[in-house]
């Protein structure tokens, strides 16, 4: 096989690259990545380049996707603006690049006719009540809160109805949380993390009482391989490993594994249209494709995620500064 990862150089997309280049070594693999603040060249170190090779471009250049569509088998489609903050800042490049990259990458794999999965996000439904015994399944209709959540909604439903009018050859999923290594440090595991490790205390939204449903990324990364080679044309996959933890309990088991008293964190006032859970039901992915996630233990996990960035201070420091300066602003 070869295959496009869009986003490849990011932080789910890099490690997407790592699980295949090591469980499919017969495959070739070309990253598209704009390298924005959120893709590094770094995250791909270690990997051989006459297996993996890296085009620095955007999905929206219709010519530079069109001609590596041609030249592959299939695309997996990660790349986006992901950042819930980012979003309510300055909402148009998350339009520019899940709307009209998705969009472009369509156009791509419709005209030379090849296999697309792209990678959504469970944000599409909404949220749920912390007492609803429901979770999200397949069939939940969508219900975005954000200029995020709502432009990959918008995605999602560009990639199914060029399935329908057109015939493309698509699969979606949708993710819960990922957390591991190589993730941006604006994003809520990491940004607490480093400031621990800076000597500062973490802050959190509201009350901290809003759940996440936290997925190890490996985990997220053996599905969508999964996904590729065994998933039904047309069809949507939800991706979760029943982990659901509020942000409360996750500050303070950051804090307590790094040998901090759980309080030495200070509240700060909520997000706009935060929502407040989020719980996958990924019944349909396990029973009719097999899949089982590995990393299950939740805290284990969260353990060697700190452990990681304990010891790659290098790769987190230099986007660090501009992070918070960015908050503090």
């Amino acid at each position: 096989m070869k295959i496009i990862v869009t986003g490849g150089a990011g932080f789910i997309g890099s490690n997407f690259v790592h699980y295949v280049y090591r469980e499919r070594p017969d495959w070739q693999i070309t990253v598209l990545d704009a390298l924005t603040y959120a893709g590094n060249r770094a995250n791909l170190d270690g990997l051989d380049p006459s297996r993996v090779t890296l085009v620095e471009g955007n999905i929206t250049d219709a010519e530079l996707v069109d001609k590596l569509v041609s030249e592959h088998d299939a695309v997996v489609h990660y790349a986006a603006e992901s950042h819930n903050d980012n979003s309510l800042q300055n909402p148009r490049p998350f339009l520019d690049t899940n709307i009209i990259g998705t969009y472009t990458i369509l156009e791509a794999v419709r005209k030379h006719g090849k296999r697309l999965h792209h990678i959504s996000t469970d944000e599409v439904y909404g949220d749920l009540e912390l007492d609803d015994p429901n979770r999200f399944t397949e069939n939940t209709p969508y219900n975005p809160s954000s200029p995020y959540s709502s432009t990959k909604a918008g995605s999602d439903l560009l990639v199914r109805a060029w399935g329908r009018s057109f015939g493309v050859e698509a699969t979606i999923s949708n993710c819960s949380n990922n957390y591991g290594p190589f993730q941006h440090v604006e994003k809520f595991i990491p940004r607490q993390i480093t400031e621990v490790l800076e000597g500062r205390r973490p802050k959190l939204y509201g009350t901290g009482e809003n759940v996440r449903d936290w997925i190890h990324t490996e985990d997220h990364s053996s599905a969508v391989l999964t996904i590729l080679e065994k998933g039904k044309i047309g069809e949507t996959y939800l991706i979760g490993a029943d982990g659901e933890k509020d942000n409360k309990s996750v500050v303070e088991l950051i804090l307590t594994e790094m040998g901090k008293a759980a309080d030495e964190y200070d509240h700060v006032n909520d997000r706009p249209g935060h929502d407040m859970r989020y719980a996958i039901d990924s019944t349909k992915l396990r029973n009719e494709l097999g899949w089982m996630p590995k990393f299950t233990d939740f805290e284990a996990g969260l353990k060697s995620t700190i452990d990681w960035y304990t010891q790659n201070e290098s790769w987190w420091k230099p986007q660090k500064a501009e992070t918070e300066a960015k908050y503090a602003k």
